[in-house]
């Protein structure tokens, strides 16, 4: 079974205008007309689909409405909308008939997800907790469709307990109390055993059987060091777990299977340079789909478990996330790239037939005109090289341009060739932006991902510097119109450049960032505070903290300074962003700010989006151009 999270994201026009030449009115000359980043910011998406096991009903989200909602498609290919919640969804599952949903929803961006049971037909909806202090998560459903398993914090704030509720009367029933990161990943078909993982860091996690009858939890992965057990799945007869794993000497996520008998491992992928990022089994357990992650691009492969064959994948070249089987070989994914926004597609494995299943507007704009990355490396200060993706506007022609550096979140994450909407209005009105995955970016394997760990963090803000001077060099851009943003920890990277090297930018946009990791920590919910010690380091090294904390450092910055945050962030607490718009407004130095009161970690709603967006042009406008 798989749990659908609703990534945060936003919702764009170009519209032929004609001119007549002088003298002749009848000659018309064809020009895009370029409109503002608030009719960017309106293209949609359409993700997470699921679909049943028979292949006939087929689920998906989108932020047609302004906020991420559950869709059911109709036979006539219409999408039907099942869910109202005034902030929108931020996960659901299925069950196998697609008879009903269980949706999780929170409100004002606290991601206090209550969970709710919702027809899959007319969308009726049934509360089934209602307890904004507690979190839920990660949902299985029983085979026999009256009880879900799920993880919930409700015991103490910062562990995650299971839980079993029935579904006729929303009883809940605590099945086991463990500490610490779990969650609840699958269950046997014969409803007798869960699937748990546990998680100490976002680079090391444990797999567990959990025998539901007698509450006997066995550890099937143990290990030396950081190892990542992910996607993980019971075959149809519960004797093997198909799942990702870095548990080799490479170091490398590859699709394998796990014994459950002996707990030993075999790999089903063939070696490659490259990480796997996603895995999905088909309900019968015959197909075995993936996306490997090649430099960012995302590319699909299935293979048959009974013949041991790879089967053809559908030719499309971009990024395919989210795979969904059905049990008659149909696959359902969502494809975008640079050029082409969020849609479900659907991949039938016998007849080879591809078909797009949704059709996201462009707000009248023309995908055209949107322009495709240069996949680059530059050298940093230890002859590392490092990756990123190079946009240039389709009229470059060769002289310094302004540019904006974008730090990804994370940090273990890696910027990927997604259809970025301001990235195109960028673009088009003549700036460059440059994204590059500096060390401690997932995708490159375990070596890579951990070279910013701890006492190493400010070497990932170095090759920050880098990658200017790598600019500058290539006569992209020049001193004085060079610029920086990001979010989450990207939100960080930017206030850290800004601090570290305060001639670099001219201009920083930082949203949800960490100014003090000492206050984050202490403030950060209690859920995430280990998880985050494990990437950071322990609160009891206030030193070392204090040490990488621009918020320290803060007399140093002169570059303008725009900070957005939002006022129920769970992550990185508002705190951070009234500590830094404070401390630069006492010394006199730009600062302009955006908190929303409605939002959390990352701006979700589309009125917001236009607001910030808008400020963010403006901003870069006023400073770089």
């Amino acid at each position: 079974m798989k749990t659908h999270l609703i990534r945060l994201a936003t919702l764009v026009i170009i519209i032929p205008l004609f001119w007549a030449k002088p003298g002749n009115p009848i000659e018309a000359v064809e020009e895009p007309y370029i409109p503002d980043i608030e009719t960017f910011m309106q293209i949609g998406y359409c993700a997470s689909p699921a679909i049943s096991e028979d292949g006939r009903e087929i689920f998906f989200t989108s932020n047609m409405s302004g906020v991420s909602q559950l869709y059911r498609l109709t036979e006539g290919g219409w999408p039907y909308q099942l869910t109202l919640f005034p902030d929108g969804i931020d996960f659901y599952i299925i069950s196998p008939d697609g008879e009903f949903a269980i949706v999780g929803a929170s409100t004002g961006g606290s991601e206090q997800s209550q969970l709710h049971w919702v027809d899959g037909r007319t969308g009726r909806a049934k509360v089934l907790t209602n307890k904004p202090e507690v979190r839920y998560g990660t949902i299985v459903i029983g085979p026999d469709k009256t009880h879900i398993y799920y993880r919930s914090n409700e015991r103490n704030g910062r562990d995650f307990d299971i839980y079993l509720m029935n579904l006729a009367t929303a009883e809940e029933t605590v099945i086991a109390e463990l500490e610490g990161a779990n969650a609840v990943e699958d269950i046997t078909n014969d409803g007798k055993t869960l699937l748990l993982s546990h998680w100490t860091s976002n680079y090391n996690s444990d797999l567990y059987l959990f025998e539901i009858d007698s509450r006997h939890r066995e550890h099937l992965t143990p290990h030396k060091g950081n190892v990542i057990y992910d996607y993980p799945a019971f075959s149809a007869d519960g004797r093997f777990i198909y799942l990702i794993t870095n548990d080799n000497k490479a170091g490398l996520l590859r699709v394998a299977k796990i014994e459950v008998a002996t707990k030993g491992i075999d790999y089903l992928q063939e070696e490659t340079t490259w990480e796997t990022e996603e895995m999905v089994l088909s309900p019968e357990g015959k197909y075995l789909a993936w996306v490997l992650n090649e430099d960012g691009y995302g590319n699909l492969h299935i293979k048959d478990l009974v013949t041991g064959e790879m089967l053809p994948t559908p030719p499309l070249s971009g990024l395919v996330t989210e795979p969904y089987f059905a049990r008659d070989g149909k696959l359902l994914f969502v494809f975008n790239s640079p050029t082409k926004t969020e849609d479900v597609w659907m991949w039938d494995l016998h007849n080879l037939e591809l078909k797009k299943l949704t059709n996201s507007i462009y707000a009248g704009i023309d995908p055209s005109l949107f322009v495709e990355p240069q996949l680059v490396r530059y050298k940093t200060f230890d002859k590392r090289k490092i990756p990123g993706l190079l946009y240039l506007p389709p009229t470059y022609s060769g002289e310094p341009i302004p540019f904006i550096v974008h730090a990804h979140g994370g940090p273990e994450s890696q910027f990927r060739p997604y259809f970025y909407r301001h990235f195109q209005y960028l673009l088009l009105n003549g700036y460059g932006v440059f994204a590059p995955n500096v060390r401690g970016s997932s995708g490159y394997g375990k070596e890579y991902m951990a070279l910013d760990n701890y006492k190493k963090r400010l070497d990932s803000v170095k090759d920050l510097k880098y990658a200017v001077e790598w600019l500058i060099k290539k006569r992209y851009t020049r001193k004085g119109i060079v610029g920086i943003k990001g979010g989450s920890y990207g939100g960080y990277m930017v206030l850290a450049g800004i601090t570290e090297y305060p001639d670099l930018f001219s201009a920083a946009f930082e949203s949800v960032g960490i100014a003090n990791f000492v206050s984050f920590l202490e403030n950060t919910r209690a859920y995430r505070r280990a998880l985050r010690e494990a990437e950071y380091g322990p609160l009891t090294d206030r030193k070392f903290l204090r040490k990488i904390s621009p918020i320290h450092k803060v007399d140093k910055i002169e570059t303008p300074l725009l900070v957005v945050h939002g006022e129920n962030d769970p992550r990185v607490p508002v705190g951070e962003a009234r500590q830094i718009i404070k401390a630069l407004s006492d010394r006199g130095v730009a600062v302009d700010s955006l908190i929303f009161p409605d939002e959390g970690h990352g701006v979700s709603k589309r009125k917001n989006n236009l607001i910030l967006y808008r400020r963010m042009v403006d901003f870069f406008d006023k400073h770089l151009k």
